[in-house]
């Protein structure tokens, strides 16, 4: 799989990629057939990569799966090893780092300790050698377009960590990039006051009108905050949509896996009609029932994605003669508005569930070692063939 539009599409969900009526504002950040070596080692494999302008886009994925090397060669930080990228259909090739039309919030956010608010913030303009009443003014503006005008004159140590984050994003959007690079964002934020800083910032970046890519291995963060995402696994794009495509659609075990959590079931296709699957399991005694068709053989080796949010329990045995299984719960956690609960059904498979406190009164509470079924609707589950 070398670029997202290889990926196998989700029933329901377009195939991502380039479009030849698209416009340039469609295709304002363009990555195309990007490869980068180190030695014989590729991290980034043939990745293509279109952004719209204006748009917050995430690159999601673990630890070396290459989108922390993809947003250095944005930046100009690696070189490519073959293929293009452009801004508003500049290649950028050649151009060096600084002059690039494009600004990095790094990790650590890189303040100067020794400087006040206000200096690290004009560093760059000062650099560039703007002058000083221009410098003041974009300074002044900057700040207060993140809500730290009257900590101007304070140092970095006298700040709280969403402070300096606030600070940071101020010295990256003060140079008025085409394009904004975010380096694990949240990643030194105390999770508490995470939640707040992401709704925060994605205000601060709309109301910029800043074109913004992000990296980030927290998946939470990437749903919060991206209009667009795409997980990467081992160099390549594996998926790219909105947050409730890739979450809800996804088109492949290892992106259903790594956005959220799911259950999987392990089958064959036994029936395959444009509008439904039917899958022997041996993980369910009942056939599994997918409202979508896949267009597959008969026999063909499948996996039925189901999220613990589209699990319901009953006491009772469900009618019908799919998606529905008999078990014993081995564990519940509470979690204030719902509760977690893991199913042991008779096959030996676990399956978890997410009820609501409402949906839990309505079956009595049931607790540790109850016998209970679970069953979903058709529209449920995802077929995943790969």
């Amino acid at each position: 799989m070398s670029d997202q539009s290889s990926a196998p599409a989700a029933a329901g969900v377009p195939p991502s990629g380039f479009s030849a009526s698209a416009t340039a504002a469609d295709n304002f950040v363009q990555v195309i057939d990007v490869v980068k070596k180190f030695g014989e080692t590729a991290a980034v494999k043939g990745v293509n990569l279109s952004v719209k302008k204006g748009e917050l886009f995430a690159l999601l994925g673990s630890s070396g799966c290459g989108k922390s090397t993809l947003l250095r060669m944005l930046a100009g930080l690696e070189t490519v090893t073959s293929g293009k990228i452009l801004i508003d259909g500049e290649d950028l090739a050649t151009l060096p780092p600084y002059r690039r039309p494009v600004n990095m919030m790094f990790q650590s956010y890189a303040l100067f300790p020794h400087m006040t608010v206000e200096s690290n913030v004009g560093f760059g303009l000062r650099q560039e050698g703007v002058k000083k009443a221009e410098l003041q003014e974009r300074v002044a503006t900057a700040l207060e377009l993140v809500q730290m005008s009257r900590y101007a004159k304070r140092k970095p140590h006298q700040l709280s960590g969403g402070q300096q984050q606030r600070v940071a994003l101020a010295r990256s959007l003060v140079k008025r990039p085409k394009l904004l690079l975010l380096d694990e964002p949240m990643s030194a934020l105390d999770k508490q006051i995470r939640q707040r800083t992401q709704i925060e910032l994605v205000n601060i970046l709309d109301k910029v009108g800043v074109t913004c890519i992000m990296v980030t291995h927290d998946q939470e963060e990437a749903m919060t905050m991206a209009s667009r995402l795409a997980v990467m696994s081992e160099g390549e794009i594996i998926q790219l949509g909105t947050p409730n495509e890739v979450y809800e659609y996804p088109n492949t075990r290892f992106s259903a896996e790594f956005i959220g959590s799911t259950n999987l079931f392990d089958g064959t296709v036994v029936e395959d009609e444009p509008d439904h699957v039917y899958v022997e399991s041996s993980d369910l005694s009942t056939r599994l029932y997918v409202s979508h068709g896949i267009s597959g053989p008969l026999g063909m080796p499948v996996t039925i994605s189901v999220r613990p949010e589209r699990i319901a329990l009953t006491r009772k045995p469900p009618e019908g003669a799919f998606n529905w299984g008999h078990g014993v719960i081995m564990n519940v956690a509470y979690m204030g508005g719902y509760s977690l609960y893991h199913v042991k059904l008779d096959s030996g498979k676990t399956v978890v569930a997410n009820v609501s406190s409402l949906a839990i009164s309505e079956i009595e509470s049931p607790g540790w070692g109850d016998e209970v079924y679970v069953r979903w609707s058709a529209s449920a589950g995802v077929v995943l063939t790969s």
